[in-house]
C-alpha cells in the first residue's frame, strides 16, 4: 500500500513517462511575493528560465531571507530547467485529481510553463506565491 501510494505522489520520471520541458516558444513573467512585497521575478523566454530579486527586496534583505539556490542579490540566475524551489509547486503528475484537472482543462502535462501556471501560485513547502504578470 505504501509503495503504491509513493508511486502516486512521486515526481520520478520513469523510462514509459513524458518528461516535462520549457517549449522554446514560450514567454512570461512571475512575481515571488511575500507579505505582499515583490521578492523576485521568475522569466521564462526562448526555453530559458531566469529569476533575479527587485531593488524592493534588496532595500529589505535584512527583513527577509535569500530564496534557496539563489544567494547572490545582484545575479540574473539562467538555466533551461527549473530550479527546485520552484518545480516543487508543481504536484505529481500520477495523481488522480491532478490527471483530472489536466484533462478538463486541456494542460499539457509535458508543458512545464503551463504547470507552473496553473499549480504554482501558493505551495506547502514555503510561504511565497507565485503570480503570473
Amino acid at each position: 500500500m505504501l509503495k503504491h501510494l509513493k508511486k502516486l505522489f512521486s515526481k520520478s520520471v520513469d523510462d514509459n513517462e513524458i518528461k516535462i520541458h520549457l517549449p522554446s516558444n514560450e514567454k512570461a513573467t512571475f512575481e515571488l511575493k511575500i507579505d505582499k512585497i515583490v521578492i523576485g521575478k521568475l522569466l521564462c523566454e526562448d526555453g530559458v528560465w531566469k529569476f533575479m530579486y527587485t531593488d524592493e527586496f534588496k532595500t529589505l534583505q535584512n527583513q527577509y531571507n535569500h530564496i534557496p539556490g539563489f544567494s547572490k542579490l545582484d545575479k540574473v540566475y539562467s538555466n533551461d530547467t527549473l530550479w527546485p524551489f520552484f518545480q516543487t509547486r508543481i504536484p505529481g503528475l500520477k495523481q488522480p485529481a491532478v490527471k483530472e484537472i489536466l484533462r478538463k482543462e486541456k494542460i499539457n502535462e509535458t508543458n512545464e510553463l503551463e504547470l507552473l501556471k496553473r499549480f504554482g501560485k501558493k505551495t506547502i513547502s514555503n510561504p511565497y506565491e507565485l503570480d503570473l504578470v
